[in-house]
């Protein structure tokens, strides 16, 4: 209507003619020129009065509005700060769970179909061959999920397929936080299936097939009635409050691989279980089923231990009986080979605000958190389905979500309680938590409330809530209460390395060397590109070691790598030291120098390790014919010593030659016991500001520390050259000194050759390779 107005609008003045009118010249007025004026001050004033008043209104507007414009500003800087802390700030949502209204389909040709048992599938290309083998499985419907990359005439016989257009038409509250490109969108196909009657849901994908095709012989379909499996499982020990995360695969006869999700701290912890205890089937709600071929394993795994392009077909041992976790302990569950009963149905909701890799992780841990809330528990099952691998680039960059928090995660779970009277009250609680955490962002929060919503609003039951048996006073168990179960050890070939009987032996050292340096953090100095190595030295070390902690000049949180300044670094070891007060000592590492382990088991660890017979690292340097820098560096020292406690100054002053010398260690390895460690902060603290190198203040440390005849030997016999060799020789390097100096690893290549040589002392990393 006004554009309508305005183009109808007509011109308030009409055209004048075109017509010339003739001009009349100006005469000049007689009076034209005035007689001049009297230039007195008062009289100018008066006469220009009027113009006085509007030059001081002028400024005074200006003024007013340069004012108005400045509070104007600061208002508008206060409103974005008050906006950035509206946008940081993680709101509860509040949800009147009396008020869902029910969500039928009514949009599908499938309304009226109904089915107990579903195979929930993301597909995002045509059907492959283990999907149309799915589709044969007796008794179970299979729903195929869309998604923006699944083609246009996607069809499969016996299937249900929901493209995004059916997705979009069923009303639920999820979709509004969903991605079009990944497979999360699984999360309708879990409402739909419930929504048509769903008990039994079996979380898929495309490229496994389930083993001898029947569902039933693997996993416990039926936990209530006639077909129910009325027996008692094996279960995990829950006597080490400590634990909090175990590794399936060991049970399962493959000791050497790894389950995506489990943290890499953890991967160096290959023992098999003392014993077990037992528990009463009938409650395992989520159930994991092992995969052969290409079992789930993550990234590191997957590019660590292949070969060029040679497809992984790992076995796992079929005739291991099934496990379960009790509560406080958990493990990997994934989206592609699990079952869910009803009682678990709202664990299926997989975050969105996390990358794809994690997302399932995340879910499953929240989920097995969450399920101890009603009284259930995680079963894991022998090889149930066999994937096929592919020989595909393998996403790091999607499971750093996983590398970063998934060990905190775990933790923090475990310790988590809630005081709320219903189920869904305590999800929508821990996800808020975890949000608050940064586990995942407050997206997820509001979608695990719009999830829970769907839920209610498809007809889904709540379970009733149960106490916690981990806040029970736990009984001792018994010797009649313990199981015993020692799982095979299958052949490794896929590693290149045929086990033999040599193994237990072999296993033995590295359980003594865990069991040695499992409460010392390692923390080592990377000059080398991180991005190359940083994971392969977590994965070295991290076997043997309770923390690696990984420093650089650059910092890498998609790593977990701090940045740090290596001149300096004896200045950021204080905040490490108390960031493990638990550590039974601190080792410093740098990346030009490779530690055997193996020999450092008779190292007292109470006492300081340096390299302080070492004449090629530690030496004495002359200030008097020296140059600046070693000049300026003595008079720090004598500057920090003279300020130094009585203790430090008569432990210190009892080894130095004289003011005039300046002691230098390379400082490539040292190690701090716990005994020393707030003397070690408090002489930090005393150099301050002062910029001392490294090499100059670690000596000095030490010495103030303690005398050098009271320091532990270990290191003295190291083999240490200043210049490096051309290249890295198997010539240069010793299994029988506890520390090799120099040895550069820049690349996975490099890092294999060190492996290989290092192997000679601890065969079982040849794994890693």
């Amino acid at each position: 209507m006004l554009v309508q107005d305005r183009s109808a609008s007509k011109s308030p003045n009409p055209p004048k003619s075109t017509e010339i009118q003739p001009r009349t010249l100006p005469t000049l007025h007689p009076s034209r020129f005035t007689k001049p004026k009297n230039l007195d001050f008062s009289t100018w004033a008066s006469e220009n009065l009027y113009k006085i008043v509007a030059v001081v209104l002028l400024i005074a507007t200006v003024a007013a509005l340069f004012f108005l414009r400045n509070v104007g500003d600061t208002a508008a800087l206060l409103c974005f700060e008050s906006k950035t802390q509206q946008l940081e700030t993680i709101h509860f949502p509040k949800i009147d769970w009396q008020s869902v209204q029910p969500i039928t389909d009514k949009s599908t040709p499938f309304a009226s179909f109904r089915s107990e048992r579903w195979i929930i599938v993301s597909v995002s290309s045509y059907p492959s061959d283990a999907l149309r083998n799915l589709v044969k499985i007796k008794g179970w419907q299979v729903l195929a999920i869309g998604n923006s990359r699944t083609p246009p005439d996607w069809e499969l016989k016996g299937a249900i397929f929901l493209s995004l257009e059916m997705q979009s038409k069923l009303g639920f509250r999820v979709l509004e936080y969903l991605p079009y490109d990944s497979y999360v969108r699984k999360t309708v196909g879990y409402l739909f299936a419930m929504q048509h009657g769903a008990v039994k849901i079996f979380d898929a994908d495309d490229r496994g097939d389930v083993i001898d095709g029947d569902l039933g012989k693997h996993f416990d379909i039926e936990l209530v009635g006639e077909q129910a499996r009325q027996e008692i499982i094996l279960q995990y020990s829950h006597e080490n409050l400590n634990r909090t995360v175990v590794n399936p695969y060991i049970h399962f006869g493959q000791r050497s691989v790894w389950p995506r999700g489990l943290p890499l701290e953890n991967v160096g912890e290959v023992s098999h279980e003392e014993y077990y205890t037992e528990v009463y089937g009938g409650k395992q709600y989520i159930q994991q089923g092992i995969s052969n071929g290409l079992p789930d394993v993550d990234s590191v795994f997957y590019f660590t231990r292949k070969s060029d392009l040679e497809a992984f077909d790992i076995r796992f041992d079929n005739r291991a009986p099934k496990v379960a976790l009790p509560q406080g302990i958990m493990v990997p569950v994934n989206s592609f080979n699990t079952l869910y009963h009803s009682s678990a149905f709202w664990a299926l909701m997989l975050p969105v605000s996390v990358s794809t890799m994690a997302s399932d992780v995340l879910r499953g841990y929240w989920g097995q958190r969450l399920l101890w809330e009603i009284g259930g528990y995680v079963v894991v099952y022998p090889p149930t389905v066999h994937r096929y691998d592919r020989v595909e680039a393998y996403p790091f960059s999607e499971e750093k979500d996983l590398h970063v928090n998934v060990g905190r995660l775990i933790k923090f779970l475990a310790t988590w309680r809630s005081h709320k009277n219903r189920l869904f009250e305590k999800i929508l609680e821990l996800s808020f938590a975890m949000a608050e955490e940064r586990f995942w962002t407050d997206n997820d929060v509001k979608f695990t409330a719009a999830w829970l919503q769907d839920l209610l609003a498809v007809g889904y039951q709540q379970p009733r809530l149960m106490s916690l048996e981990i806040d029970r006073p736990r009984a001792a168990i018994g010797h009649g209460d313990r199981k015993e179960f020692v799982p095979q050890k299958l052949p490794s070939v896929h590693l290149g390395v045929e086990e033999t009987g040599t193994v237990s032996y072999e296993i033995g050292n590295l359980i003594q060397w865990r069991k040695n340096f499992g409460n010392v953090v390692l923390i080592m100095f990377c000059t080398g590109p991180v991005e190359r190595t940083a994971l392969e030295w977590r994965l070295l070390y991290g076997r043997i070691f309770k923390t690696v902690i990984i420093l650089s000049g650059q910092k890498n949180e998609d790593l977990a790598v701090d940045q740090g300044q290596l001149d300096y670094v004896y200045k950021q070891l204080p905040k490490i030291f108390n960031r493990y007060k638990s550590a039974e000592g601190f080792l410093f590492l740098q990346d030009n120098t490779v530690l055997n382990y193996w020999n450092l088991l008779q190292a007292d660890k109470n006492k300081l390790w340096i390299t302080d017979k070492v004449s090629k690292s530690w030496s004495i340097v002359s200030t008097k014919s020296s140059t600046d820098w070693f000049t300026k560096q003595a008079e720090m020292v004598k500057k920090v010593v003279s300020i130094m406690p009585a203790h430090f100054q008569v432990s210190y002053k009892a080894t130095s030659k004289g003011e005039e010398d300046l002691v230098i260690c390379s400082s490539e390895v040292f190690y701090v016991p716990r005994r020393f460690i707030d003397d070690f902060i408090d002489s930090v603290a005393l150099v301050g500001d002062l910029e001392m190198h490294h090499k100059v203040a670690t000596p000095m440390i030490f010495l103030a520390l303690d005398l050098p005849q009271n320091f532990d030997p270990v290191l003295n016999t190291m083999f240490y050259e200043e210049k490096p060799p051309p290249s890295n020789s198997s010539t240069f390097y010793s299994t029988r000194v506890p520390a090799v100096h120099p040895w550069s690893v820049s690349s996975e290549q490099e890092f294999i050759k060190l492996i290989r040589v290092m192997a000679t002392g601890d065969p079982l990393l040849m794994e890693l390779v």
